[in-house]
């Protein structure tokens, strides 16, 4: 609460015009409650002496006194944005600014967006009905207690005392209230953040098999944040018990002393006014107060102090607040690896053994897929047999089904048609299959934790022989060894391809699906990657960005739409028309054709654009184009 204090003591010196206009207007709204007891204690005294003109006259008077009132009270909001909007504004520029240090020198601020937007309108919202309560508070309760003090400086003993221990009680359960918003606003924090790094990665979470891990991590910081909203909701129950106790005394408080104001020569009328000014003064602006800054006042409060803090925190090296638990940003290689709380596969009896078995079949029988009942099939018909250990790359027009190939063999899309085996089971066993994205998934951790997070077992001899197989050495020495700290945000995509290719070739699974995985590396650095996965035990199957992977490869798989060959590089050169063009017109293209950034030779037709696995009607005629049948290096009967 100290920071709202501090707030609207600033805006008060920031802008004194505006204030001053809203004072001025506020004294003629509260206008009513200062004459309310005056005329109803006076209009009882004539009424009970029989001079109803003069009764009628107070109550003339009265009404005459509401109408200025609500003149004023509508003059009032004008003033009131006069204050408010400029406040949201600078809130929005330290919001901003807050957030582009943060991010120029550290970590990127997942919570940023939660605040500029939720948080900032929950502020804009909040803080003119703040302003507005404690202005009608000050105003209404002053009105009361001059208007009684001119009826009879004595009721201000019954009226004032509990209206002042009901303030005191107030006083105690904000503290406590504050905390539990704040732990409140916290959690909406850390909730976003945490969503927003799930929904990013869905494709590897459901290619890691951690989906249940993931909904279990989701599912505790909704449980946490809902725990929060209750503490909220109980501290509510102990404001409405002060409301109830504190608005109603005063009225208690003046008809208990009646009988000794009437002894000291108060007149009856003076009771029922000082009852009248305890009603229709004291216990409104009460409720107001109590309402208005238990509820929205401290989400306003804790909200502003952390606005405050986003804004002018500054990020050491050194104290990341997002690092893993101690991580001191000083690892480098050789230290022993620290571990972050990152959730890994479990490893249980045997899995050693299927990490690094022996390769696996891949078959295909009659697999047909559509994304959508009228949709057109991306792939019809298809029978494809990959034997253990191939090396497999999979070529053709961008939209043409080579994601959806990959997504099925990995197990991430069912076929609407056909069976799929991998290893005689299947697919989508993480322990059997590793499959790598386009956009690789990194996490904020350890180096040492992202490499092995397939391979949790894996010494340091097999994480420096998978870093250095697959060229990962001079990212690492950068990084400050296995150790160090790794910043999706601060990553190239091609880096991040890199931690992902040694992470692959760590799990040693007996089946590795690469979905264009090595498209932000240069060819020197594909080619190594894709070799030393190669070279491992077991079957690997490419989604060739670059017409070099089918080079490399021991078989080819055509898919362009008009037909389906699977064969030999150069048996495919011989037999296929498509294929020949295709070589041809990559061989053709020059360096930094095709809108390739690294001056390479990309699969023709290629759309760096289109994000794997979420092929939608992209083919050359807006539709998917079917393949069909195939097996061995034979294509479709009546196919060129």
């Amino acid at each position: 609460m100290r920071e709202l204090v501090g707030t609207l003591a600033r805006v008060t010196r920031r802008r004194p015009r505006a204030m001053l206009r809203l004072a001025g207007w506020s004294l003629v709204e509260v206008l009513p409650t200062m004459l309310f007891g005056q005329a109803v204690a006076r209009s009882v005294d004539a009424f009970r002496e029989g001079r109803t003109g003069l009764a009628l006259s107070w109550l003339g008077a009265l009404v005459a006194a509401g109408l200025v009132g609500a003149a004023g009270c509508r003059r009032l909001y004008a003033a009131l944005a006069a204050v408010v909007e400029p406040f949201r504004d600078e809130l929005v520029r330290e919001v901003v600014s807050g957030t582009l240090r943060r991010a120029a020198g550290g970590p990127a601020d997942t919570g940023a967006v939660a605040r500029l937007t939720h948080q900032v309108e929950i502020v804009r919202d909040t803080f003119a009905g703040v302003l507005m309560v404690v202005r009608g508070f000050v105003f209404s309760v002053g009105a009361a207690l001059v208007g009684a003090a001119t009826l009879a400086p004595v009721l201000l003993v019954p009226m004032t005392v509990p209206l002042v221990v009901a303030l005191a009680a107030f006083a105690a359960i904000v503290p406590v209230a504050a905390r539990r918003q704040r732990e409140l606003i916290l959690g909406e924090e850390r909730l976003a953040g945490l969503v927003d790094r799930m929904t990013a990665g869905l494709r590897d979470v459901t290619a890691c098999g951690a989906e249940d891990r993931v909904a279990a991590e989701v599912g505790g910081a909704v449980d946490e944040q809902a725990a929060a909203a209750r503490a909220v909701a109980r501290l509510a129950g102990a404001r409405m018990a002060v409301l109830a106790a504190g608005g109603w005394a005063p009225v208690v408080a003046v008809l208990v002393a009646a009988p000794w104001l009437i002894g000291g020569g108060a007149t009856p009328g003076t009771v029922v006014g000082g009852v009248a000014y305890a009603v229709n003064g004291l216990q409104p602006a009460l409720n107001s107060l109590i309402a208005g800054l238990g509820g929205s006042g401290l989400r306003l409060a804790v909200t502003l102090a952390r606005l405050r803090e986003a804004a002018d925190r500054p990020v050491a090296l050194g104290d990341d607040p997002q690092a893993p638990e101690g991580w001191d940003g000083r690892s480098s290689l050789g230290r022993t690896p620290l571990r972050s709380s990152v959730p890994r596969p479990p490893v249980t009896a045997g899995d050693e053994g299927v990490r690094g078995g022996a390769p696996v079949e891949v078959r295909l029988e009659g697999v047909g897929f559509a994304y959508g009942e009228r949709a057109e099939p991306v792939i019809k018909g298809l029978d494809l047999v990959v034997p253990p250990g191939d090396h497999l790359a999979v070529v053709g027009p961008s939209g043409i089904g080579k994601s959806t190939l990959a997504a099925l063999i990995a197990g991430l899309l069912t076929p609407g048609e056909g069976v799929i085996r991998v290893g005689g089971r299947p697919p989508g066993d993480p322990r059997e299959r590793v499959l790598i994205p386009q956009e690789a998934y990194v996490f904020d951790g350890t180096l040492h934790d992202n490499l092995t997070y397939l391979a949790p077992d894996a010494d340091d001899a097999r994480v420096a022989e998978a870093v250095d197989a697959v060229g990962l050495s001079a990212l690492a020495q950068r990084l400050g060894g296995y150790g160090g700290r790794v910043d999706p945000g601060a990553l190239s995509a091609g880096e991040r391809q890199l931690v992902a290719l040694a992470r692959a070739y760590l799990a040693a699974a007996p089946l590795t699906v690469l979905d264009e995985a090595t498209c932000r590396l240069d060819p020197a650095a594909e080619e190594r990657a894709e070799l030393a996965l190669a070279r491992r035990p077991g079957t690997l199957v490419v989604i060739a960005h670059r017409m070099t992977s089918a080079l490399r490869a021991r078989h080819v798989l055509l898919l362009d739409g008009v037909s389906a060959r699977y064969g030999r590089h150069d048996e495919l050169l011989a037999a296929s028309p498509a294929y020949r063009e295709l070589v041809g017109h990559w061989r053709s293209q020059p360096a930094g054709g095709l809108g390739d950034p690294d001056g390479v030779h990309p699969v023709a037709g290629a759309d760096l654009a289109v994000d794997p696995g979420q092929v939608v009607a992209d083919g050359a005629d807006g539709e998917h184009q079917g393949v069909g049948d195939l097996r061995g290096g034979g294509a479709l009967p009546g196919q060129p």
